[in-house]
């Protein structure tokens, strides 16, 4: 008798609504930000708003599709799921497998992040910190292994306190630079917006890096409280958090900078730090500013970078296209070690333009994937339960990829010859490793078949207190959204 095939669940749902989207914009907070969004600013000046509006549009959309797929999926591996029973095993294995080199380049970069702002952080107070960037942020990677080796829970805690501390210190920045503020540097074009539409894409395609990962709680689905509920939830707030994060970000560098000074931020490792050097605003402003990135911005961004990459090989190798060593539990992840100490080559290189360029390809390579599974599934698997339906999904999924395709045309070489190797190395191994597991090949009806009777539905009073959690994320994030586009509106009425 054949061994009936069963999900190996060892995987604790222990996160709610909070701490799915915290998770989720927490991974895009940091190196992003702080770093090549930043950048934009300095290419298109007060028009930064407009590529920063586009790369919004085009995840918003997007995020509609992940919360289809996590709620009707709620599996670890996120895409790598979606792709493999919607387009094929191989496509999926190259979701999971770009994603994972994209998360490696962004704990790498975000680590090298916080160890400049790090630096100037006491640089602002007069005191130069003597030790190479590259050792500080070897250490921080190994603190934060450490963290998602004790498990998801402590985890997501940790993720949480570095979110409110990071908000807690920006609100102090914010009211501290409210002085210093500009108005007529927010005059139309400014910067060096010569470029025309192709300069835009760029930066477009720059600012949208700072969006890439809004779907990370997908990643985690088998670690969500109520997945059919809070995944759809989390994904419709997550690109407004994002967009309203960097635009408030950007009208205070504007605000800050003047006009003639802008083109100093745009190849800047640390543009906040030395925008404000550049207007004269240094000591504890700076420090704030400093502490809030690296121990705000940056380690909520380490901390989920660190956690869900680990997800991806956990879940590719339970299905036999990785070495059986990712999936055992016994009684730690082994993937995660093995992610960190991939992360720290990385760090040693010391290039934070390679490490991004390579991680805005694996990005797009891996959503354009992702759309094609979501078609897939539509088409192939209609009898899924679906809690969520993404309205129009085929003519959104199809403009959605020709999008991410345009952007991945304005990337340097280097790093699209570095995402195809690295993709070739990935399915030299996929199919050595699948060609030896095919047993292990888990059908999509096992898969959901156990899933729902994993999934219990909320209580009346449950349900209840869901609801109440969600109303209040939407009206605070709705104020926000509507005050963010109004900091961009009042220049040009005073």
């Amino acid at each position: 008798m054949a061994k009936k095939e069963t999900i190996n669940n060892n995987l604790v749902r222990g996160l709610g609504l909070k701490e799915a989207i915290t998770i989720t914009v927490g991974t895009v907070v940091g190196v992003g930000l702080f770093t090549v969004g930043a950048n934009g600013v300095g290419y298109l000046g007060s028009s930064i708003i407009l590529a920063t509006f586009a790369a919004f549009l085009f995840s918003i959309y997007p995020a509609l599709l992940y919360a289809e797929m996590g709620a009707m999926l709620p599996y670890a591996g996120g895409t790598y799921n979606y792709a493999k029973f919607g387009v094929g095993k191989s496509w999926g294995f190259l979701a999971g497998w770009n994603f994972v080199i994209s998360l490696i380049s962004v704990v790498s970069g975000e680590a090298l992040a916080f160890s400049s702002y790090f630096k100037w952080m006491f640089e602002g107070l007069g005191i130069t910190i003597p030790i190479d960037e590259r050792i500080i942020a070897s250490l921080i990677i190994i603190v934060f292994i450490v963290i998602n080796y004790r498990g998801v829970e402590l985890a997501g805690k940790w993720k949480i306190a570095f979110m409110f501390f990071f908000w807690g210190i920006s609100l102090i920045w914010f009211f501290i630079m409210i002085p210093h503020i500009n108005l007529d540097n927010y005059v139309p074009f400014i910067g060096t917006a010569s470029g025309g539409w192709r300069e835009f894409i760029f930066v477009t395609s720059l600012v949208w890096w700072c969006f890439a990962g809004f779907e990370t709680a997908c990643a985690m689905g088998e670690e969500i409280q109520y997945p059919q509920i809070n995944i759809p939830r989390a994904m419709f707030l997550s690109p407004f958090i994002i967009f309203v994060v960097n635009a408030v970000f950007q009208w205070f560098l504007l605000g800050i900078v003047p006009p003639s000074e802008l083109t100093l931020i745009q190849e800047s490792a640390a543009p906040y730090a030395e925008a404000m050097q550049a207007a004269g605003i240094i000591g504890i402003p700076m420090a704030i500013l400093c502490a809030g990135i690296a121990f705000g911005g940056d380690f909520s961004t380490l901390n989920a970078g660190v956690a869900a990459p680990a997800r991806y090989l956990f879940s590719m190798s339970r299905d036999g296209s990785l070495p059986p060593v990712f999936s055992k539990l016994h009684p730690k992840y082994i993937a995660v070690l093995f992610l960190g100490a991939i992360t720290l080559l990385f760090v040693a290189t010391g290039s934070l333009i390679y490490i991004a360029s390579l991680s805005l390809f694996a990005d797009l390579f891996y959503y354009i994937i992702g759309f094609m599974g979501a078609i897939g599934l539509r088409l192939k698997h209609p009898e899924l339960k679906r809690p969520y339906r993404a309205p129009m999904l085929e003519v959104g999924a199809i403009i959605s990829i020709v999008a991410y395709i345009v952007m991945t045309t304005q990337l340097p070489r280097d790093a699209v010859t570095t995402g195809i190797l690295w993709s070739a190395v990935g399915l030299v191994m996929f199919f050595f490793w699948s060609k030896a597991n095919r047993d292990k090949n888990m059908s999509l009806e096992v898969i959901s078949e156990a899933l729902s009777q994993e999934l219990p539905e909320p209580s009346g009073e449950e349900l209840a207190r869901l609801n109440k959690e969600y109303a209040l994320w939407q009206k605070v994030i709705g104020i926000a959204f509507a005050l963010t586009i109004l900091l961009y509106v009042i220049p040009y009425v005073f």
